[in-house]
């Protein structure tokens, strides 16, 4: 029976490790909006030019999961390069996202980066009852675990919002915001983000059926 809980205990652990690191905090559509398939989207993360590596990850997934659905969707960093419009003022910028025959430009910022202290307590993993038929060797268990040190982690957070425009009337048409929880690396953290921002997309009705 205890090595029934141990295994009990271990499925647990695994569904815990399981979870996704990035998740959909609040989303937004205006009206009944919805963008059409022959509709290009150029994908541009706004992120400082040291984190050029992070800004070709976030776009570059968001635009394989957008193609997986099926749109003409298009990285900012392929179609212009690193610092195309690094001198640009607004309407520059627009010109030349509209030379491009886009329809519309998905924004991908981030908005926070901070880390966490978190306290883990000690040897306070779970054990069913069941295991322990006697009294002394389940209070000797517990007992042990209440005096087992703990410790602290350091955890990184990164919060993120996608805006998504129309380019002819420079209207908004989609907001979403994310927060990604001490990823392993930045680019599992794209893969995800871009997994559960198209995913929010098609749960808004944004993205076309046909």
């Amino acid at each position: 029976m205890k090595k029934l809980g141990l295994f009990i205990a271990g499925l647990m652990v695994l569904a815990l490790g399981a979870c996704t690191s990035t998740k959909v905090t609040s989303s937004w559509k205006a009206g009944n909006t919805q963008i059409q398939r022959d509709q290009k989207i150029i994908v541009m993360a706004l992120v400082p030019e040291k984190e050029r590596t992070l800004r070709a990850q976030m776009e570059g997934y968001t635009v394989e999961e957008l193609q997986k659905k099926g749109y003409n969707a298009v990285s900012s960093l392929k179609e212009y390069g690193p610092q195309a419009f690094e001198k640009m003022k607004e309407k520059q910028v627009l010109d030349k996202l509209r030379e491009s025959d886009a329809n519309q430009v998905m924004t991908i910022t981030l908005t926070d980066k901070g880390k966490e202290k978190s306290y883990v307590p000690g040897n306070m993993g779970y054990y069913p009852p069941f295991g322990y038929y006697r009294f002394s060797p389940y209070y000797s268990m517990w007992n042990a675990r209440m005096y087992s040190p703990g410790y602290y982690t350091i955890n990184t957070r990164y919060s993120w919002e996608s805006n998504l425009y129309d380019l002819k009337g420079e209207q908004l048409l989609y907001s979403v915001q994310t927060e990604s929880f001490d990823p392993p690396t930045t680019e599992r953290m794209a893969v995800l983000f871009a997994q559960q921002i198209v995913k929010d997309m098609n749960k808004q009705q944004l993205l076309s059926k046909k």
